[in-house]
């Protein structure tokens, strides 16, 4: 996952905010999160689709949570 960041004269950079590992084994899904916020976290369901589910309300539970925290400093 990406976040692009606009810069003076219209120039794009990118800033890689998750890296994400998703493997099967027999009978379940297996889903890893790495961030430099909330370090590695890991998740399993049987379905792919709950899988998926549950990474990316986790992933946006936390950058609303960064988002709300970091503009109390400004």
């Amino acid at each position: 996952m990406y976040k692009y960041i606009e810069e003076d004269e219209g120039a794009i950079m990118q800033e890689v905010l998750y890296n994400i590992e998703i493997k099967k084994d027999e009978s379940k899904y297996l889903g890893k999160i790495y961030s430099e916020i909330d370090g590695v976290r890991e998740f399993k369901n049987e379905h792919i689709d709950r899988l998926l589910n549950d990474m990316t309300v986790d992933m946006q539970l936390t950058l609303d949570e960064f988002s709300n925290n970091s503009t109390s400093f400004e």
